[in-house]
């Protein structure tokens, strides 16, 4: 009887070890359990054309990706995050800055565009030479001029991070730390930057009405703007010759760096106007420092030359009054929620 009660005794030691040993084997999945966050296009807005299918949007991801967009080791010195030269103040821009700094006292080609609604763009840069969001984080990353860094230099300086490992365990399932899984997390950060409740939004929405002044200046907006900065993105996404001279020192010819094609020279992405107010400078190289420098070049300062665009041969013509009623206008496009919203910022 004695010799039966050790046998069972044992063998439930056993078996109780090996379910130990089992669920200490699991461990590591048992809590791989990424939240999907529900990607809500806001009222009016036209259905986006990011594939998220690409990269599914889970909300530790999402963590991962805003950890890493403010971090400075992702650029070689560590002064150069990705926040750097988009700044959450200016709606993901640089702010009041022409152009932006880099590594080694660098600065960059271009103005730093405004990071918002990205899921409806169908290229991006100013000269649509990226088509998908990590290729954009890789070059920047990489750029001599801009982060300096190498994939591999930030995986040296990040595999040991504790606070990572965890963060990559809880978005993929692993606690190494990778370069598909830092331009994934990274694209999905962006991605989710959505400006939708200016006051315009708000008015569309039947939440809030136009003063006279702004009213008018939506009245001619629509007449004389709308055409490339279409509603409710204010932008049509086209590239455009809009009449400004070459810059002699950076030699920017835009589109037609990409496609080599002279039709192509002097068009730059039309921009969207959400958030202009708060994204100065303004144009591809940040020559202009203020809206009203903008409207003045359309009424009289506009270069022709063959790839104009036909839309601007003539100009537009409008008075000191129409040109006030429309920076009235533009500034209800200024969205304050997104600027300081809270989910946005550092962690």
């Amino acid at each position: 009887m004695k010799a039966r009660l050790v046998i069972i005794c044992i063998f439930l030691l056993i078996a109780s070890g090996t379910v130990l040993l089992n669920s200490c084997h699991k461990t590591p999945l048992s809590y791989y359990r990424p939240t999907p966050i529900n990607f809500i296009t806001p009222s009016g807005f036209p259905i986006p054309v990011y594939n998220f299918q690409n990269n599914p949007i889970t909300e530790e991801s999402f963590l991962l990706g805003r950890k890493l967009f403010y971090d400075g080791r992702l650029s070689l010195d560590g002064h150069f995050p990705c926040s750097s030269c988009h700044q959450q103040v200016a709606a993901f821009t640089t702010y009041e800055h022409d152009r932006s700094h880099g590594y080694n006292n660098s600065h960059t080609l271009r103005n730093a565009p405004g990071l918002a609604n990205l899921a409806w763009y169908p290229v991006y840069k100013w000269d649509g030479s990226a088509s998908n969001l990590e290729d954009i984080s890789l070059a920047h990353i990489t750029a001599p001029n801009e982060m300096a860094e190498s994939m591999n230099g930030i995986i040296a300086k990040l595999k040991y991070d504790t606070a990572y490992q965890r963060m990559f365990q809880a978005a993929y399932g692993a606690p190494e730390v990778t370069q598909v899984g830092i331009l994934k997390a990274l694209s999905q950060f962006v991605i989710n930057l959505v400006s939708s409740n200016s006051k315009y939004d708000k008015v569309k929405r039947g939440e809030a009405s136009f003063s006279t002044q702004e009213q008018n200046g939506y009245t001619i907006f629509q007449n004389k703007c709308n055409s490339c900065h279409t509603e409710p993105l204010f932008t049509d996404f086209s590239f455009r010759n809009v009449g400004f001279e070459i810059e002699p020192f950076l030699k920017d010819f835009g589109r037609m760096r990409v496609t080599g094609d002279p039709k192509d020279s002097l068009k730059f992405r039309v921009p969207s106007l959400r958030n202009v107010d708060f994204t100065s400078y303004y144009l591809h190289d940040g020559r202009l420092s203020a809206m009203r420098m903008m409207l003045e070049h359309y009424r009289n300062g506009i270069t022709s030359s063959p790839t104009l665009d036909p839309l601007l041969s003539n100009g537009i013509t409008l008075t000191d009054t129409e040109e006030n009623d429309i920076i009235a206008f533009l500034r209800t496009l200024s969205d304050s929620s997104f600027i300081n919203n809270p989910r946005y910022r550092e962690p």
